[in-house]
């Protein structure tokens, strides 16, 4: 039997993706300019000398990045050197932080 609390999680990731599948332009077109707010975030941070803040801020940008890159609405929007840019910026990050 599924209690309450399942229920309730079960709906929300069902909403949820319900939302994600029903993105309008100008909304991708927003995650997209959100994205490369992270991009630029963790380009400009990997120049610093490597601090513990510095790696969060940046693992935080990095999964940012990883979550909206693995989503088939957010990479259909993407050019293709967008995609390009945020998977190399992927890599730059993690790097950085490991």
């Amino acid at each position: 039997m599924i209690g309450i609390l399942e229920l309730l999680t079960i709906f929300n990731i069902y909403k949820q993706n319900k939302m994600e599948e029903t993105q309008t332009p100008e909304q991708v077109q927003q995650h997209i300019s959100a994205a490369f707010d992270s991009v630029n975030l963790i380009n400009d941070e990997i120049t610093k000398e490597v601090t513990d803040n510095r790696k969060d801020n940046v693992k935080r940008n990095v999964q940012h990045l990883e979550l909206m890159i693995a989503k088939d609405w957010f990479a259909a929007g993407c050019t293709a050197q967008q995609v390009t840019d945020i998977n190399a910026c992927i890599a730059a990050g993690n790097t950085y932080t490991a």
